[in-house]
């Protein structure tokens, strides 16, 4: 019998569409039944139309389905693959815009500090939903596959509390184990080991990563079975482009030894180092790309694209169906993760899950990012043992920040929420307590339409509590700024424009 798939959250066009293709590369899964759920009705019919045309090109026998109801969605699925975002752009922008007036200037704000904790508040109580769905409707030990972020804090929550397995997926790993495929490919060349017509791809260079989401260390890495972690500082502070890239990365190097998965935009809002002084933080990022440590770059970014539906899906539907075919599978982890399980053909990937005793000198319970590997025998993660000392207390200290935001979603509590937003690396080092506690009222106040989770009566005392600064005068004094590197948000027609010009 084919299997169904679940896809909350499928109004991201881009990666339902992507994750699709990726499973009907898969001949034993190609008659696949989606179930494409959003709540936006006018998404959800264009991405069906769309990912149906792209079925109907290839010849595929896969069926969708489309609903707006979440539990019909997920009604006898095989698999539930989640990529929401709770609250959209409008709270997206307030977990920016309302932290910068407090100083806190972040790149992301998606999985710690001040917008990432918001997210999760956000967050959490849907996916808990989403659990409950499954443990009711979905056949027996269907697999929650999570893409939506704050990765661990999400994972956590609906591993503790929604009582369904659930695995998180993030593409870090991935990432960065091509950039380190690339210094090597510049070294190798420049040392005379390959030749200038060789290459040194991903598949060449075996790596072994562990940490937290978006805090991953890369503590192997061979290449023709050499250890390059003592050449890690040297590769990328020699790549052409890297060296100015990731600065904040390749610093890190030099204080703790490692490479980190994440890029250096999100990196630099995870520590207490980087962002914490405003004429300081130009040096740290490059604004060729937002990903680098653009003040707001992935709120511009999404703003920017968030017109999809009138640019770019026309354009789709009048380009030719892309071929759907295993060379032009993307590295994303769910697809290989569903196929392994099906087929029994092993795939090894770095997933989130909950540490059992895998990464011993963090807390059990904890949510890790370690490789595994799957087959017909289910998800298996073999034990990597202590984290490098030098690495541990910047992973410990937000994974105590987590597991307290994680822990205030779901208790709709405030003072733990407070208590996750003193302790982040980035606001502690911004922020005196008395800022954190009005900045998390102004917080709750603004997004209360999307905190179900938090009673009424709490909302009104954080109100209640901002009126009275402002009426005696005690309320703290905000910081007038944009950010330390924010650009402007382009017209959609400047963007068709750029795109016309780089297609010329």
């Amino acid at each position: 019998m084919a299997i169904k798939i679940a896809m909350i959250g499928a109004g991201s066009i881009g990666f339902t569409r992507r994750l699709m293709h990726d499973l009907l590369a898969v001949p034993e899964l190609s008659d696949t039944v989606f179930s494409f759920m959003d709540i936006s009705e006018t998404n959800l019919k264009m991405v069906t139309e769309l990912c149906q045309r792209d079925i109907d090109a290839n010849q595929r026998p896969a069926r969708i389905e489309s609903t707006t109801s979440q539990r019909e969605a997920i009604q006898d699925a095989d698999y539930v693959i989640c990529m929401i975002r709770q609250g959209g752009l409008e709270a997206f922008q307030l977990d920016v815009e309302i932290p910068l007036k407090y100083g806190v200037d972040q790149c992301v704000g998606d999985t710690i500090c001040a917008g990432g904790i918001m997210y999760a508040q956000r967050t959490i109580p849907v996916l808990l939903n989403i659990c409950q769905d499954i443990r009711e409707v979905a056949k027996p030990g269907a697999l929650f596959l999570n893409y939506s972020n704050p990765m661990a804090m999400n994972t956590w929550a609906c591993n503790k509390y929604g009582g369904v397995k659930t695995i998180g997926l993030c593409h870090g790993v991935q990432h960065g184990h091509q950039q380190v495929a690339d210094c090597i490919d510049v070294w190798a060349k420049r040392e005379g080991l390959i030749g200038e017509d060789e290459q040194v791809t991903y598949k060449d260079v075996d790596i072994i990563c562990a940490g937290i989401n978006h805090q991953t260390w890369y503590i192997q890495v061979q290449w023709r079975g050499m250890d390059m972690i003592p050449k890690m500082l040297e590769l990328f502070e020699n790549h052409p482009v890297y060296s100015q890239e990731e600065k904040v990365r390749i610093d890190i190097i030099r204080r703790l030894g490692y490479y980190s998965t994440e890029s250096n935009g999100h990196l630099s809002e995870y520590l207490p180092w980087y962002r914490k002084r405003v004429d300081e933080i130009p040096q740290w990022i490059d604004l060729s790309s937002w990903i680098n440590g653009e003040t707001g770059g992935y709120l511009r970014v999404c703003t920017e694209n968030r017109n999809w539906f009138e640019t770019d899906f026309p354009n789709w539907l009048k380009e030719e169906p892309p071929v759907i075919e295993p060379a032009a599978r993307s590295r994303e982890h769910g697809s290989y993760i569903i196929e392994g399980l099906e087929t029994g053909r092993v795939y090894r990937g770095h997933f989130n899950v909950i540490n059992q005793g895998h990464i011993t000198n963090l807390p059990d319970g904890c949510v890790i990012e370690i490789p595994g590997y799957v087959d017909t025998n289910g998800i298996n993660m073999p034990v990597v043992g202590d984290l490098p000392m030098a690495c541990t207390p910047t992973v410990s200290a937000s994974v105590h920040v987590q597991q307290l935001g994680m822990e205030a979603a779901v208790h709709g509590d405030v003072m733990m929420l407070k208590q996750a937003m003193l302790h982040d690396p980035l606001v502690g080092a911004v922020c005196n307590p008395e800022e954190v506690w009005q900045m998390t009222d102004e917080m709750l106040v603004v997004q209360a339409q999307w905190l179900p989770n938090y009673a009424p009566e709490e909302i009104e005392a954080a109100q209640a509590r901002l009126a009275a600064h402002q009426a005696n005068g005690t309320r703290v004094k905000l910081v007038q700024t944009k950010g330390a590197a924010r650009l402007r948000i382009r017209t959609p027609e400047e963007l068709a424009a750029e795109k016309a010009a780089q297609g010329a």
